[in-house]
């Protein structure tokens, strides 16, 4: 593989960590929460697409369809009963309720469909292998659409914090929720929403996972590391920078597996240490 191609391997494959990151982002952005059960939620719509596809004998994307309205729900319910609570009783109530909920859904997950893999990819043909050359670069059809989808959902959910009502909305809500309701923000509402938002990207973000590679319901810990870092990279709360941040954390483990295979996800590590060390000193 060259340099060169390494990069652009290394682009796809931080659209997927972008779209991981999304729903992470958004949810601290509003509710200055760090969802330790994202990556389980993920993994957990991922394992409900796989479901869906092989009992019904759908495609995954058909799947995918039917999945995401539940995962709206899941969210909605999961801020209502959950975690509006956990938010009343200060900043680290949330971190150990997520917490909780993460070995929750592991669990159940492993009771559900045992430790084996499972894996999308065999049911949609040629995306998942096949590509085509450009100036002497291979450039896979599934990592342009992953890439293509992240784009399209972050900026999306940008440009409706910015130009919608709803967004507005949310962004009140985030700076003051006390002021907000004073003016007629319901902020249970808002986070609501947002939580619902973040669960059903997350759901995306799974999906492709489980099409990408494989899955087990182990996998959760280790998506949350790479989304969190993504995050950490871009700036936190900021969609923009999640973006940036998923780009840069995918490069990096590229390059690095280029100069050797076993740098790879070290490299990703070493770049996001080195941000927060920067940020340190800055501050």
């Amino acid at each position: 593989m060259s340099w060169a191609n390494a990069v652009l391997q290394g682009v796809f494959l931080g659209g997927l960590y972008a779209l991981f990151a999304c729903g992470l982002s958004l949810m601290f952005g509003v509710m200055r929460i760090i969802n330790l059960a994202h990556g389980d939620l993920a993994v957990l719509g991922a394992f409900v697409v796989w479901w869906i596809a092989t009992e019904a004998g759908v495609s995954p994307w058909l799947a995918l369809a039917a999945a995401l309205p539940v995962a709206l729900g899941l969210g909605y319910v999961l801020q209502k009963v959950v975690l509006t609570r956990s938010l009343r009783s200060g900043e680290l109530t949330p971190l150990l309720t997520t917490f909780g909920l993460a070995i929750v859904i592991q669990n159940a997950l492993l009771l559900v469909f045992s430790p084996d893999v499972r894996s999308l990819g065999s049911v949609t043909g040629s995306l998942t292998t096949g590509g085509f050359s450009l100036l002497g670069l291979t450039v896979p059809y599934l990592g342009l659409l992953i890439l293509t989808v992240a784009i399209g959902v972050l900026g999306g959910l940008q440009l409706m914090l910015e130009r919608t009502g709803f967004g507005r909305e949310m962004r009140a809500a985030a700076q003051d929720p006390d002021t907000a309701a004073l003016v007629g923000i319901p902020a249970g509402a808002v986070y609501a929403r947002a939580t619902a938002i973040a669960v059903a990207t997350a759901t995306l973000a799974g999906t492709f996972l489980a099409i990408h590679s494989t899955i087990d319901p182990a996998s959760g810990p280790t998506q949350l590391i790479f989304a969190f870092e993504a995050v950490v990279i871009g700036g936190l709360g900021s969609l923009r920078g999640t973006l940036i941040g998923g780009l840069v954390l995918g490069m990096a483990q590229t390059i690095g597996a280029q100069i050797d295979p076993q740098y790879s996800i070290l490299a990703g590590h070493l770049v996001f240490l080195a941000v927060l060390l920067r940020r340190t000193v800055t501050t």
